[in-house]
């Protein structure tokens, strides 16, 4: 029986297993590798609050990519939005955990497609600490000191938590008042109301983090520091579509063509009152293809000049959660700063935030009670601590791309590529592991049809092999 491992058990783990267990004509076993508190649903669909709401539009959550109202249609079948307008719905922003709720009856339901075919599914609650591949085979080691072996094994591990900030005292990262990882409930309960709270970093995650603050009760002030402050948009043109600067595409423009195009574009509908976000979304079906064309001093010079504005552009909040973040500015609840951390000292009753403050262009210092980290994923291997992936980087068993943003693997095949340049022949990986040669690759859109196409890769590898045994007799 053929065995195929899964190391991560969040949207994308999950949705891999889903389309391997619907697409598969004969017996074999799937192990699920993860948490058990975050399996099929990941942080992002597992939040600690009911109030983290989605960033995309119900109409285009769903989670295959062959059944576009697939979300839409488990949302209304539900008796909380059976009088509700369905036009509505399909256009407004709902509850992660809601989501998290939708994942969670799809594994049901295809846990009883793989009891009718014979499909044995296990889910293990621990972590690989180690993998080594070998001729036909991966061998994973857990934590919990289980040696298993695969004849395929799929690295859907998602993102890791954020790198720690660079101040002169790196022994406040062993504080228990410094909380690294944002998504979890615990670095947002329990605070001291008589001090400030200082998150790092101002982007989506410092959103929810400052809703979770507001949700435990906390009534002290927030503060936020990050190199460019707060630029958030929230989404103002839902459904608008322009398809003018995609009439000009070509296949072998350079990043400073393609800016220019851009900009081109922006200028044209600003002077109708819209503002860029329709011209960027319209870059989004063809955005892995621009990226896998640029050459490496171009996706450099991206990453050094442009990567901010385009986060600013693409990643959006509801126009609601944007309203709120504004009023608690004006209520002086929220202070944003755009700056630098120069060091973090921490006393008895407080912790000296010490900064230089871009805007004034002075060095200022905060006392607060606590720090969260809100500065997004690392994603350079060598900065995680205890990892897997950071082994087999080192022992050359994958190899990352030139700016550090993801595992180096075949985006066709899927298969990854070690230090030699060689793909392996049973060691895959999708998701946002998949960054650096894709870029865009950490939304449903991209990772629906990641699952569906490796599980059909690895359906028609399964059908020759079982062809050739068949030649043999």
């Amino acid at each position: 029986m053929k065995k195929i491992g899964i190391i991560g058990g969040g949207f994308t783990g999950t949705m891999t297993a889903v389309q391997l267990i619907t697409k598969s004509s004969g017996s074999c076993e799937i192990t699920i590798i993860n948490e058990r508190e975050t399996f099929n649903k990941g942080v992002a669909y597992n939040p600690y609050s009911e109030k983290h709401i989605l960033n995309v539009i119900t109409g285009k959550m769903s989670a295959y990519p062959d059944k576009p109202d697939h979300f839409l249609d488990w949302v209304m079948s539900r008796s909380e939005f059976q009088d509700r307008d369905k036009t509505l719905i399909e256009n407004s922003f709902l509850p992660r955990k809601l989501y998290g709720e939708y994942l969670t009856e799809i594994w049901a339901d295809t846990i009883k497609t793989a009891d009718s075919k014979g499909i044995d599914v296990n889910v293990i609650d621990s972590f690989v600490i180690d993998l080594d591949v070998n001729e036909n085979s991966v061998s994973l080691l857990l934590e919990n000191e289980s040696n298993l072996i695969f004849d395929e094994c799929i690295i859907a591990t998602g993102n890791q938590i954020p790198r720690n900030p660079v101040v002169k005292n790196n022994e406040f990262y062993k504080s228990k008042n410094y909380y690294q990882n944002p998504w979890l409930i615990d670095s947002v309960k329990d605070l001291n109301n008589d001090l400030p709270v200082l998150l790092i970093g101002n982007g989506l995650t410092m959103v929810d983090t400052v809703i979770g603050l507001l949700e435990q009760g906390f009534k002290g002030e927030i503060f936020s520091i990050s190199p460019n402050g707060f630029n958030i948009l929230p989404h103002r043109h839902n459904g608008l579509k322009y398809t003018k600067l995609t009439d000009e595409l070509s296949d072998n423009l350079s990043l400073f063509e393609l800016v220019k195009l851009v900009n081109k574009h922006i200028k044209m509908v600003r002077e109708y009152g819209v503002s860029a976000e329709p011209v960027i979304d319209s870059l989004r079906p063809h955005t892995q293809k621009i990226w896998k064309k640029f050459t490496d001093n171009e996706k450099e010079l991206f990453m050094s000049r442009l990567r901010h504005l385009w986060g600013v552009a693409r990643h959006r909040i509801p126009l609601h959660m944007h309203d709120k973040i504004q009023k608690l500015q004006i209520d002086g609840r929220l202070h944003i700063n755009s700056g630098k951390i120069i060091d973090i000292i921490e006393s008895d009753n407080f912790i000296t935030v010490e900064f230089f403050n871009h805007h004034d262009h002075t060095m200022q210092k905060l006392k607060v009670s606590r720090i969260i980290n809100c500065t997004g994923p690392e994603t350079d291997l060598m900065n995680v601590e205890k990892s897997f992936l950071k082994n087999c980087l080192i022992k050359g068993i994958l190899t990352q791309d030139k700016l550090k943003l993801g595992i180096t693997a075949d985006t066709e095949t899927f298969q990854v590529i070690n230090s030699e340049g060689k793909p392996h022949i049973s060691l895959f990986t999708l998701g946002s592991n998949l960054k650096g040669e894709l870029w865009e690759s950490t939304a449903v859109n991209e990772l629906r049809g990641q699952a569906e196409k490796l599980a059909e890769r690895l359906k028609t590898a399964e059908h020759s092999h079982e062809v050739k045994n068949a030649e043999s007799l």
